[in-house]
């Protein structure tokens, strides 16, 4: 179904939601939008960083006892 939407087809739609929502409110949404991914990206690097410090946590030295003296 979308498959079949053109250029044209897409300034249309674009021309409606103009007139329907005027300029002030789609440019607030589209920063609204703006601010969710930036949230979310930071979410994600957040959980990144927190499986990589439990992973630094649980890590065990192995380093023979004899090696460890020479520090």
């Amino acid at each position: 179904m979308l498959n079949n939407i053109g250029l044209p087809g897409l300034l249309l739609i674009a021309v409606v939601v103009l007139v329907l929502f005027g300029r002030g409110k789609i440019s607030s949404l589209m920063g609204e939008v703006g601010k969710g991914i930036t949230a979310f990206k930071k979410g994600v690097d957040d959980g990144k960083q927190e499986i990589e410090d439990e992973a630094a946590a649980v890590a065990r030295d192995v380093t023979p006892e004899e090696e460890k003296d020479k520090v």
